[in-house]
């Protein structure tokens, strides 16, 4: 089905893998397509309650394949037709999205990560915002997202200096939501899954949905829309389970319905 990612669903979760490893998983608008596709894909899964993003060998993703740039290419163009909508479709999804960065995530790759609502990060791993290092601004939602984790003066140094965040300083900045070891990276990245995976999956789109409406909405708005959605989230099984096992002293098992 897909030539520059690889995507499978097991146990309610879907892993979504760059798959061009020989050029460090840098983005060509073939793959921009097929994240989007995969992302609607799972969107529209009954059976996902999860959605991993990684990428295959040493890198999660360089950034923007530079033998795809010409002089004559209007940049902004490629926004609009590639990446925005394959952002936009990351936007969209209201399960879960973990990005396991897994090495460098450089560029479109960095905004690639800081679009989804966790960041596990490998020891190993590293973030550059390398736009400036060929003369160009952070896209891909990059800036809309960096400033909301690091605030405005953090974005800004980064994105300027263009240095390299290693992982440990990524976590203490609120980049990353959990560090992992090179040793234990594949079995602590699926046990988050899975944890992820057993939460009430209706809730968290909820939740999703409305922490957008915060900056989009008056206070007296947002409450409102507060309202419709802990409406919809009373009504659905998982609710009524929570109750339940609170009720019967054990521990609930969602089944995101």
């Amino acid at each position: 089905m897909f030539e520059t990612i690889r995507y499978d669903v097991k146990d309610g979760i879907a892993w979504l893998y760059l798959n061009r490893p020989d050029s460090l998983n840098a983005f060509v608008a073939q793959m921009n397509r097929e994240v989007k596709e995969a992302f609607k894909a799972a969107s529209n899964d009954e059976q996902v309650r999860c959605i991993v993003i990684t990428g295959e060998g040493r890198a999660f993703c360089s950034g923007q394949d530079l033998s795809e740039v010409d002089e004559k290419m209007d940049h902004g163009q490629v926004l609009r037709d590639h990446y925005g909508p394959m952002i936009k479709q990351i936007r969209q999804c209201e399960k879960p999205i973990i990005a396991a960065v897994n090495g460098v995530a450089a560029g479109a790759g960095f905004s690639l990560a800081l679009a989804c609502d966790f960041r596990l990060v490998s020891e190993r791993a590293s973030f550059i915002n390398a736009f400036i290092h060929v003369g160009l601004i952070p896209d891909s939602g990059n800036l809309y997202y960096l400033t909301r984790l690091v605030g405005e003066a953090k974005a800004l140094e980064l994105s300027i200096l263009g240095e390299k965040v290693k992982a440990e300083d990524a976590l203490n900045m609120g980049l990353a939501t959990q560090l992992i070891s090179a040793e234990s990276w594949e079995e602590d990245v699926s046990a988050f899954a899975k944890r992820i995976a057993s939460l009430p999956t209706k809730a968290i789109g909820l939740i999703k949905r409305y922490l957008k409406a915060v900056s989009e909405n008056s206070f007296e708005d947002y409450l409102e829309h507060e309202a419709q959605g802990q409406r919809i989230a009373g009504l659905t099984n998982d609710h009524r389970e929570g109750v339940k096992s609170f009720m019967e002293k054990r521990k609930p098992v969602f089944s995101g319905q």
